[in-house]
């Protein structure tokens, strides 16, 4: 009950956070086409943003909105085919079907709470597979950090291709006096370093009393199934496909967000140099605080389009085209979707047992 209690407050204080960042992006939208609209010489009575956002929705070229969901799909088939591979040294080798509904139940979970989405996905294949949940976290981990290295790739590639642009959007959102030097030398920062030293003089201060603890043996066996799961980068048998996969998984939400370009017809003459930006200040803004992303996707990417000549009015209808196009469409409804049939998929699924596993499996039953 008081875990059930606490995950509910901290759903409705992070929703509250983007239904909050959401309405103000939307308050702030709407002056500005207030604006426009009287510079123009339109009545404010004949001057609604929400008029125009719904009529933006049904003026979309749908197909290319199919062949966003095709493209995201690929890259979600990419990320499970790589995970199924992660977990092969470990002597298991889960269904793709398992696999893929898991991953699409953690991007649902992270609709709510920000990050939850890789617990959750963790613990259901765990249940379905009868793996130890600790192992596949481990394996999440190096899954993720795949991830790291390829947006960094992504990112790098920014820089080259669209320095002038990127360096536009850091100085438009930068204060125009801030500097890495005195950020260092701030209050807040020596605040924080400070109350870090002392935590860590505290713990070592009172290191055999920690290491006698339950919780404190809880956290090592987690890290041990970290560590083995980490581990099976040496013992993958197909490295260089795992390699191929993982680009697959950055081309495709690449694509996605470009070929969605070609739905709305303001964004349609972008260039693909505008896309990777896209791409690269999207994911800055769906792994922000907000549930999702909503309200800090909408606002980066408002940001960034403007940087390409984009009215904000129009970036605002893309950002909303985008997000309920792979968020609400995609994630909600195909995540339900897998969250209400992988009980039924498994009813008479047994995991291959092997004679490593085979002592762990009562572990991941549940």
């Amino acid at each position: 009950m008081k875990t059930a209690l606490t995950n509910l407050i901290k759903f409705l204080a992070f929703a509250g956070v983007g239904v909050t960042i959401l309405y103000l992006v939307y308050q702030q939208q709407e002056a500005n086409y207030l604006a426009k609209c009287a510079a123009d010489g339109t009545a404010e009575a004949d001057c609604s943003l929400m008029d125009k956002l719904i009529a933006d929705f049904r003026g979309l070229n749908y197909w290319w909105i199919l062949m966003v969901m095709v493209t995201f799909s690929l890259s979600n088939l990419s990320r499970a085919i790589r995970w199924g591979m992660l977990l092969q040294p470990l002597s298991h080798r889960p269904r793709l079907v398992n696999t893929y509904a898991t991953v699409i139940i953690g991007y649902l979970a992270n609709m709510f709470l920000p990050r939850i989405g890789e617990v959750v996905r963790g613990a259901t294949l765990s249940r379905y597979e009868k793996i130890p949940v600790e192992k596949v976290m481990g394996t999440i981990v190096l899954d993720r950090l795949m991830d790291v290295l390829f947006l960094l790739l992504f990112v790098g590639l920014a820089f080259v291709l669209e320095f002038d642009v990127l360096r536009g959007f850091l100085e438009e959102n930068l204060p125009e006096d801030f500097s890495w030097y005195r950020f260092f030398q701030s209050p807040l920062f020596l605040g924080l370093f400070a109350v870090g030293l002392l935590g860590l003089g505290l713990l070592y201060a009172f290191r055999q009393r920690v290491q006698q603890s339950a919780f404190y043996r809880k956290i090592t066996d987690l890290l041990r199934g970290f560590a083995e799961g980490l581990r099976t980068i040496r013992q993958l048998e197909k490295p260089g496909l795992i390699l191929l996969h993982s680009a697959n998984v950055w081309l495709m939400y690449y694509l996605m967000n470009y070929l969605c370009f070609f739905a709305f017809a303001p964004t349609a003459h972008l260039s693909p140099g505008a896309g990777q930006m896209v791409l690269i200040i999207g994911a800055y803004g769906i792994v922000l605080t907000s549930p999702g992303g909503k309200g800090s996707y909408h606002r980066l990417a408002i940001q960034d389009l403007a940087l390409y000549g984009i009215d904000s009015d129009d970036a605002f209808s893309f950002a909303n085209i985008a997000y309920v196009t792979i968020q609400i469409v995609y994630n909600f409804l195909i995540g339900v979707l897998c969250f209400l049939l992988i009980g039924w998929l498994n009813r008479r699924y047994v995991p291959p047992v092997t004679p490593q596993n085979d002592s762990n499996e009562a572990l991941a039953t549940n």
